[in-house]
């Protein structure tokens, strides 16, 4: 085919869209059904009537082929556990009694039966639902959902392309069942795997799929060569079914680097590659290989995982580059557009002209459509996009808001001794232990207690001025008063406030940073029902005033017990928010490092003794690749200690990390020379105390014995077990006691049972110990 040709076949399509609903519609009918409101076919009505609206609107925008099976009630990890027959055997009873609440079980368990493991979705802030696989397996098709869905997608007129979890990233993400050995490769069942999926493509053909796209994001990771020979003989055994739709096997966040030639040797119909700065070298990999003659290529030029507009542009002169190096060429976002909010156009809050640098997921998939009108038929076709893209991308480069002077010489002027404690750990540890008094095994929460109903309705009163500011402070002290009443009775040692003023651990700081810009409807999913409202790093960060020093010393104040101060530290700022791609990551943590520095020695100077800077994110913000590791923990280890290190010897700094891999980054969580860090645990069975031990970890350790993000509630027997497991890695001297995380989406019956269970197991304990 010619390059003229080609040109005109564009076409625009994305890759999956948000789930939620304009007003999180599905969150409110699914945890309606959870509290017996909502009927299962309520429920299912409402999935539907979103699906077809997400299609009617992708449609409306101009995308040709819109996706079908991207849409879950849970998690699509877990939909293709289903998919395939993988259910656990503890869940298989619940799923045959009644599929949607043994679906439900797998992703949050019941009292009596543990949830599946649940972990972040490569560098995102989205969670899955970890496959559990063993050698006796066994796999069944199940394509019912997937093929339900392209049949509605089709009964309204769509063309629809099924997307599917690839056979060889399933495996991948997935773990040994409990009981079986830790060094089980889930990857050995990959030919027993992949007759299901011919199946399930075969369905999918019959009921009128002409493409069905398999997501291998896994390959954009180091593979060793037996995994990249794993690819090879899956796309060979896939490619040469007679029984399929045609293939296009999907990539995205990173470069495929050494996955590329043998995905494009493949005998699979198309690629679908990620194009976006993250991922640039694909372009020039792409030609090293020939590029994929007689194949579709969808680039991913527009970025599905940040909030800025397009560079029209740049973005067209990529695009006209692969034009020669495929036989079509279709324009899509780099990953599915999950990871962004809906619509920035209902953000009044915001200034109009800031707003125009913004594109949630409507505005990026006009930006889609644009660039495929622009390269079917030349930049005259859209030169009125090209001129008002030029002008907004200028009206944002020449903005005060991202070039403040102050700041920019402030982190200019930092220097070696700045991210340095005055005194090494041992000498730290007795002057703490000798200031607190805490006894062996102390307990403690990670921070956060149930945002109740009541909390919720007063910080809506005082927004509609139903309430004013005193009315709502003096809701806010008598929250604190209850919880801290709450922990002095039920024996922890070191307590929180609860952080009732606070509306997110992210956006309640970013609202008092400059540089920052907060949404009302920016709602993103974290899992399942889980959603939050990423704010927008617009500009260079600064704190004009102490930000938590008023409440956490109203809470000491009432108690004679030590108090944590809460900050959420700056890797976790910048990963959890839109961040600026307008200069390096690490400059921007470097001056939230500082900004946030401020907030620790205020807290030291009004008498706060245990300060905890949180950094969930650190794990999950590492590269994909293993090049990119030493830069990223550089900065990232760095801008902690500079958060951190200006305080005394004898005022204890913690740390917290969550729903994460962390074993391959223990030396950067050495690295960051916090006196404590408390870690999730219970659901990996005490996984990370075990990694922590192997690599000979100095400090204090608080693994997780409750999983918060269930609604069971955890015996002290089973918290006991779980804190012997620890002391097999950790010693009792070092040995903290917490839960997973934090306890606002709990609530108050379950956390008060699930506490006061954790501190008789961790009094059980400390009964055992020779020294206690």
């Amino acid at each position: 085919m010619t390059t003229e040709s080609a040109a005109a076949a564009v076409q625009a399509t994305v890759y999956g869209y948000p789930r939620q609903g304009r007003n999180r519609e599905l969150k409110k009918a699914i945890e309606g059904y959870w509290k017996g409101r909502v009927s299962a076919e309520a429920l299912r009505d409402t999935a539907r009537d979103l699906r077809g609206a997400n299609w009617r609107q992708l449609a409306e925008a101009g995308i040709h082929e819109v996706p079908t099976g991207d849409f879950s009630y849970y998690d699509h990890v877990l939909d293709t556990t289903v998919m395939v027959g993988a259910v656990p055997a503890r869940h298989r009873e619940a799923v045959a009694a009644d599929p949607l609440d043994g679906y439900f079980a797998m992703a949050r368990g019941t009292q009596d039966v543990a949830p599946l493991e649940m972990t972040k979705w490569f560098d995102t802030n989205y969670h899955y639902l970890v496959p559990e696989l063993g050698p006796d397996t066994a796999f069944t098709a199940d394509s019912a959902k997937q093929v339900a869905e392209l049949t509605e997608a089709l009964s309204h007129g769509h063309t629809a392309r099924p997307v599917l979890v690839g056979p060889v990233t399933y495996l991948l993400l997935a773990k040994p069942a409990p009981g079986v050995a830790d060094d089980f490769e889930p990857l050995t069942l990959l030919d027993r795997l992949l007759p299901v999926y011919a199946r399930v493509l075969a369905d999918l053909r019959a009921a009128g799929a002409a493409w069905v796209q398999l997501d291998e994001p896994a390959l954009v990771q180091d593979r060793t060569p037996a995994e990249l020979n794993a690819a090879t003989r899956a796309y060979r055994e896939l490619g040469a079914l007679t029984e399929r739709p045609k293939l296009l096997v999907a990539s995205y966040f990173d470069r495929l680097g050494e996955a590329l030639p043998v995905l494009a040797k493949a005998p699979v119909e198309g690629l679908a590659l990620d194009f976006t700065d993250r991922a640039a070298a694909n372009l020039a990999d792409l030609a090293a290989v020939g590029g994929l003659p007689g194949k579709r290529l969808v680039a991913g030029v527009v970025n599905g995982r940040n909030i800025w507009i397009n560079d029209y542009q740049k973005s067209l002169t990529t695009l006209g580059t692969l034009l020669g190096l495929a036989d079509r060429v279709d324009v899509a976002a780099s990953s599915s557009l999950l990871h962004v909010p809906l619509d920035a156009d209902v953000e009044r809050d915001i200034d109009p002209q800031i707003r125009r640098w913004l594109a949630f997921a409507r505005q990026k998939t006009a930006e889609i459509t644009t660039l495929a009108r622009g390269l079917a038929q030349g930049t005259g076709a859209i030169g009125a996009e090209l001129a008002a893209n030029r002008a907004d991308l200028a009206s944002r480069a020449a903005s005060p808001i991202t070039h403040d002077p102050a700041v920019r010489a402030r982190t200019g002027a930092i220097t070696e001794s700045d991210g340095r404690r005055s005194r090494p750990y041992p000498e730290r540890a007795a002057a703490q232990r000798a200031h607190l008094g805490l006894p062996l095994l102390p307990t403690t929460t990670i921070g956060s207690f149930p945002q109740t109903d009541e909390l919720r309705v007063a910080r809506a009163d005082l927004r509609a001025g139903r309430i004013d500011t005193a009315g709502y402070e003096e809701r806010i002290k008598d929250e604190i008063r209850e919880v801290l009443s709450f922990q002095e009775k039920t024996g922890i040692d070191v307590l929180v406030h609860g952080e009732p003023e606070r509306n997110d651990m992210v956006q309640y700081f970013a609202e008092q940073l400059t540089g920052y810009l907060a949404t009302q409807h920016g709602w993103v999913q974290s899992y399942g029902t889980r959603y939050v409202r990423p704010p927008v790093l617009a500009g260079d960060i600064s704190r004009p005033d102490p930000m938590t020093v008023r409440w956490t010393t109203y809470a000491q104040a009432q108690t004679s017990r030590p108090v944590k101060g809460m900050l959420t530290g700056p890797v976790t700022m910048l990963a959890w928010s839109f961040v600026r791609d307008d200069q390096p990551l690490g400059e921007t943590a470097r001056q939230v490092g500082l900004a946030l520095r401020d907030e620790v020695n205020d807290l030291e100077a009004a008498g706060t003794s245990v300060i905890q800077v949180d950094e969930p994110a650190l794990r999950e913000t590492l590269p994909l690749r293993a090049d990119g590791h030493a830069g990223y923990l550089a900065w990232a280890t760095e801008s902690f200690r500079l958060t951190t290190s200006g305080v005394r010897p004898e005022t204890q700094i913690h740390t917290h990390m969550c729903y994460a891999e962390f074993g391959d980054i223990v030396q950067a969580i050495d690295d960051l020379d916090a006196d404590v860090i408390s870690l999730e645990a219970a659901r990996s069975h005490m996984q990370v105390a075990r990694e922590l031990a192997e690599h000979g970890y100095p400090r204090e350790a608080g693994p997780g014995v409750w999983d918060i993000h269930s609604p069971r509630i955890p015996s002290a027997r089973e918290a006991a077990d779980l804190l012997r497991k620890g002391l097999e890695a950790i010693p009792a001297e070092r040995l903290w006691v917490n839960p997973d995380c934090g306890l606002k989406t709990r609530g108050w019956a379950e956390t008060r049972a699930s506490l006061e269970h954790l501190v008789a197991a961790a009094r059980e304990i400390r009964a055992e110990l020779p020294s206690s």
